[in-house]
């Protein structure tokens, strides 16, 4: 975990997203939100499989698409309480190490809670997350 937490921090900007799988391939992302975590689940599934993770951000959507691919430890920089939350009650096996934990996800304006963590807000399990994502997904799309 130390790797890969380090390589999250690495140049100017760092990573928003290290992985590295079962199999000990590592593979790092720049993508906004939860932009990689929605292609990684979506077309590379078994990259998340028994993998470890380092993250900036982790808030309960890409808490729930974390569990929802199956991965065995995350290290956030800053987790939300609802990711917390979402992890302690749906995946007991993961190990979850974090630095700073903060009662919601901030937008990107700071001016309230990320549309992702809000949308998630009063889902009870990682598959309801994913239904309440990709409404959200389909509404900002709409918007554009």
């Amino acid at each position: 975990m130390e790797e890969i937490k380090k390589i999250l921090h690495e140049g100017e900007k760092g990573h928003s997203l290290v992985v590295k799988t079962a199999s000990d391939e590592i593979f790092c992302f720049d993508g906004r939100g939860i932009s990689d975590l929605i292609r990684l689940l979506n077309t590379s599934p078994d990259i998340l499989k028994g993998a470890m993770l380092a993250d900036k951000v982790v808030g309960k959507a890409a808490a729930a698409l974390m569990i929802l691919g199956g991965i065995k430890a995350i290290h956030a920089d800053t987790i939300s309480e609802p990711a917390l939350q979402l992890f302690t009650s749906a995946a007991k096996e993961t190990d979850v190490t974090y630095d700073n934990k903060v009662e919601y996800i901030i937008n990107r304006t700071q001016t309230g809670w990320c549309p992702m963590e809000w949308a998630c807000k009063e889902a009870a399990t990682p598959a309801e997350c994913l239904e309440k994502i990709k409404a959200k997904l389909t509404e900002l799309k709409a918007i554009k």
